[in-house]
């Protein structure tokens, strides 16, 4: 590590000893294999998640990642973006310690004038960034650690986490389990129809592996409009396509991106507090904008006279003639190698097998509210209906008492909290509310064990003699 990050990482350390108030330990010690809360991601938000706790000493917390080092979450792996999308001004990660900053790593790294001169952080720069932060908090990622299922113990109130391992399946047992899953979380990324009978080698998603080198001299045609599919066309044709075909099912292009208009306190901090109603309208505005190309996604394509932009073109129908693909729309017909699909994930919680067991016993939005006619979109009602602490709710009480324990912080938990940890810009306010809610969990699960700590307390502070002091009534 350069000497300037060391010297960071030094100035975070002792930024954090001054705001180190209160430091005593308050969650009763666990049985020494029990966390009291086990953390299922260590990307931007599962990090995140364990510095906030530990910042309110709840330190007893492991994070579990079925990734490397250095690939976690998605900056590294299927993002194709050249930079964030988010303005390079955010924080999140840094909770409000300035020396954790974005700013500060990017201009300890290659010097103040090259931040004021950066337009965007680079997508892999994001990586290297949260790589320090986990190095320099030292927070406890468990790599190579792949939640597979859940169970509960009803007469421990625990939870038992199976776990895969290089060395095979194990039991991580915990009071509370943090969902930080990502923007596949909700579901999964999955080929819809008509090109799900087309064959596997045929077609790729822009959120899973896709072979470019293969691609070069190639007609590839990828289905969507929004960033990732342009930016999986520009990498394909940068990898030396024949051609790219984009077609959109909206007759125009988008153009307003709400997430700039979501990037402010009062949205990011209050949002959560609404009532249903106004929520539900609110989520249903910004699903149906949904967000344009970045302008720099758009440029990476524009005047290559490769490419090529159909919009009004659903897909009515595609088949294999011979080894040519034929691609179908009310518009016209189109012939290409390889398919690359950008229509986003399934919002099916039935679809993880984590929650094998459980997802048919959560709440969801449409089980407790009802859209106005016009204002229906069943993604929105897909998703869970989540306590103000982030934990699932159960459908049925009494049917699946593990679910108060698991907190969700992935893209399905936004119709509840809005942003929160599968976008950048809402890590600073839903981390925050998450830890809340999970220190408020731990301490009235706890309450008697406090009660009692509170009566048995009896540390003198005043020790010096009294001479007028009266003997208690009970001497």
């Amino acid at each position: 590590m350069p000497q300037a990050l060391q010297d960071l990482s030094a100035e975070v350390h002792r930024q954090l000893a001054l705001l180190s108030y209160p430091r005593g330990a308050w969650v009763p010690p666990a049985a020494a294999d029990v966390l009291d809360v086990a953390i299922i991601g260590g990307g931007q938000a599962g990090l995140t998640t364990a510095f906030a706790l530990r910042r309110q000493s709840v330190t007893n917390v492991a994070i579990l990642d079925r990734a490397p080092p250095g690939q976690t979450g998605v900056w590294t792996n299927f993002a194709r973006m050249r930079t964030l999308r988010t303005p390079k001004h955010v924080s999140g990660p840094d909770l409000g310690v300035p020396a954790l900053t974005p700013e500060a790593y990017f201009s300890a790294r290659d010097g103040a004038d090259a931040w004021e001169a950066l337009p965007k952080i680079g997508r892999e720069d994001w990586q290297r960034y949260l790589d320090w932060v986990q190095a320099t908090l030292d927070l406890p990622v468990r790599h190579g650690h792949e939640l597979l299922g859940i169970g509960h113990d009803p007469a421990t109130d625990l939870l038992h986490l199976r776990v895969g391992t290089a060395a095979g399946e194990i039991t991580v047992k915990a009071r509370k389990c943090v969902l930080a899953t990502g923007m596949d979380g909700m579901g999964q990324w999955s080929i819809p129809a008509p090109f799900d009978t087309l064959p596997a080698a045929c077609v790729s998603h822009t959120s899973g592996p896709v072979d470019f080198a293969g691609l070069a001299g190639k007609r590839v045609l990828v289905v969507g409009a929004g960033a990732s599919a342009f930016d999986n066309l520009a990498t394909a044709l940068e990898s030396g396509a024949a051609a790219g075909i984009m077609l959109v099912r909206r007759p125009r292009m988008p153009r307003v991106n709400p997430f700039r208009w979501m990037e402010q306190a009062g949205f990011l901090g209050q949002f959560h507090a609404m009532p249903d109603a106004m929520k539900w309208r609110m989520m249903r505005k910004i699903f149906d904008l949904n967000q344009p190309p970045p302008p720099a996604s758009w440029d990476r394509v524009k005047d290559d006279p490769r490419f090529s932009l159909f919009m009004g073109a659903p897909t009515t129908a595609a088949r294999m003639e011979g080894a040519e693909i034929v691609v179908e729309t009310p518009n016209g017909t189109h012939r290409c190698d390889h398919v690359i699909v950008g229509t986003g994930t399934a919002f099916d919680l039935t679809l993880r097998p984590e929650l094998d067991g459980l997802s048919d016993k959560i709440l969801l939005w449409r089980d407790v509210y009802t859209p106005p006619p016009g204002q229906e979109w069943p993604a929105l009602g897909a998703c869970p209906y989540l306590e103000k602490t982030f934990a699932l709710r159960e459908k049925t009480p009494g049917a699946a008492p593990a679910l108060r324990h698991l907190h969700l912080i992935n893209y399905g938990a936004t119709p509840s909290m809005g942003l929160s940890g599968a976008s950048i810009s809402g890590l600073k306010y839903g981390v925050a509310r998450l830890s809340d809610g999970i220190c408020q969990a731990l301490w009235v699960d706890d309450a008697q064990a406090h009660m009692d700590s509170l009566l048995d307390y009896d540390e003198w502070e005043l020790t010096a003699p009294i001479p007028q002091e009266l003997p208690l009534a009970a001497e």
